[in-house]
């Protein structure tokens, strides 16, 4: 099982233990067992949705085990491995010590990549990581690479499953492949054509174990890559792990930064978004991608992931006219940096997706004066450097979450005069919302920003980052109708 590639007949038969069921381990789960192998789905979980989900599978033939997370069937010779198991997970442990290889989603897919039609080659993935800006990013890529007349998808961390891309009945020209850390974790054969990491703060430091080790796996996008390593010449770290890449001969390093770009980089000038580096004679010429007005906001931090996008897209071949065209057609998801509303003159924007330092940090520094709604599941981060950064903009905090403490005790000692609220401990859900906005209404004034950007996951009080910003966006639209 070392090959690149693999015939899918070579998985006839074969003994394949799915770990995880959840969204990607189902969809792995059919993909292995359409393929003919023997698969087993294991899963340390229980309760009605997951019942519920295991008899969908066994109705179809696939074996499913749960409660049951830690046991390796005997004769299993390939694992495939949803991408939230961590590392030190007891089913890992047996692998490793039976010889049993384990992948990820990703890693089967892009074993599975056949050629296109009259080119003896699969569709070239152009592939993003980061610790933010990973979703934006991707989808501005899909939409440039779209505007180039390119049948194409967002896929892998969002959007269409990396997966079904790969096997779908009519081909992709080329896929914009988002991944996260975990899935370049299990996805060791993983060489896209070009990739970008956006950057690199703490984040997922309980499941890596150290920030170390999740460069390490941020830095797996760069490896074999064909075209382009993209780079933030903002973030020293992201360019030391292009260093270290072990890439394809006549790659080049790219960077992208928000000031006026050198040779081989992307930048702005006077307004405009410039290509230095797909140019002929970059020492002195450059090409017009467009302005920052054709970005969509046009937030420093999302000026970024429009350029980073564009050396992507650019690394591929796409003309300058079809990266404005797509950067004007593109549309942000909800829940990043969204306007829900302005009331008596105050505006409330939704970054319920800022769910760590880095995120936060970028939302705090496009707005003054701030009332900032922060707080939830801290992930194992710290908050000093956060609060540090964005004392000067605050005029008040408003706190929630399990882990709402952290943040407190950082401002107290980096903001110690800015007003600080606490909700109420025990209420989740669209009750929590709805007190946590009228708290924030009653310390804004006139012209204010009233900012949901927590740094932190949602799950102590909320379904998701999604629910949370929807809860967020229902309580001022309620604070609107109420003249509270």
């Amino acid at each position: 099982m070392t090959n690149p590639q693999l015939t899918k007949s070579q998985f006839v038969d074969l003994p394949v233990v799915v770990a995880g069921l959840g969204v990607s381990g189902i969809s792995a789960a059919r993909v292995l067992h359409g393929l003919g192998a023997r698969v087993t789905v294991v899963d340390g979980g229980s309760g009605p949705g997951l019942t519920a989900r295991a008899a969908e599978l066994e109705a179809q033939g696939v074996t499913v085990r749960l409660g049951d997370g830690a046991s390796l069937p005997e004769g299993t010779e390939l694992i495939v491995t949803s991408p939230g198991w961590a590392p030190d997970s007891a089913l890992f442990a047996a692998a490793g010590a039976a010889g049993v290889p384990v992948w990820g989603d990703v890693e089967l897919a892009w074993r599975l990549r056949e050629p296109l039609p009259g080119t003896g080659e699969p569709a070239p993935w152009l592939a993003v990581t980061g610790t933010n800006g990973k979703t934006t990013t991707v989808q501005m890529l899909a939409s440039i690479l779209t505007a180039a007349g390119k049948r194409t998808a967002a896929v892998g961390n969002v959007g269409v499953s990396v997966l079904d891309a790969v096997l779908a009945e009519e081909p992709y020209d080329v896929l914009a492949v988002e991944l996260s850390s975990y899935q370049l974790h299990w996805a060791p054969s993983l060489r896209p054509y070009s990739a970008a990491v956006l950057n690199l703060a703490p984040d997922h430091l309980d499941w890596h174990g150290s920030m170390e080790a999740y460069a390490a796996d941020k830095g797996r996008i760069y490896e074999g890559n064909v075209v382009a390593c993209v780079y933030n010449l903002a973030d020293p770290a992201t360019e030391a792990l292009v260093r270290e890449a072990d890439v394809e001969e006549g790659c080049r390093a790219i960077g992208f930064g928000l000031g006026a770009p050198g040779p081989s980089n992307f930048g702005v000038v006077d307004g405009l978004l410039v290509d230095r580096a797909f140019v002929d004679d970059r020492a002195k010429n450059a090409a017009e991608l467009g302005s920052v007005e054709d970005v969509n906001p046009p937030a420093p931090h999302n000026i970024a992931n429009a350029l980073a996008a564009a050396a992507l897209a650019r690394a591929y071949g796409v003309e300058p006219k079809a990266v404005r065209e797509g950067l004007r057609a593109f549309r942000p998801d909800a829940h990043r940096i969204a306007e829900v509303g302005v009331v008596r003159e105050v505006t409330y924007i939704d970054d319920s997706k800022a769910t760590n330092t880095h995120a936060a940090a970028a939302s705090l520094a496009a707005y003054r004066p701030i009332v900032w709604i922060a707080g939830g599941l801290a992930k194992g981060a710290t908050f000093d450097d956060l609060v540090q950064g964005a004392a000067e903009r605050l005029r008040a905090v408003v706190l929630i979450g399990q882990d709402r403490a952290l943040i407190r005790e950082a401002l107290e000692r980096h903001a110690p005069d800015v007003p600080v609220i606490e909700a109420a401990e025990g209420q989740t859900g669209a009750v929590a919302m709805a007190e946590v906005v009228r708290t924030a209404a009653s310390l804004a004034r006139s012209g204010d920003t009233v900012l949901l950007a927590p740094a932190c996951a949602s799950m102590d009080m909320f379904t998701n980052y999604g629910e949370r910003g929807d809860l967020f966006a229902t309580a001022v639209r309620e604070l609107a109708d109420t003249g509270e």
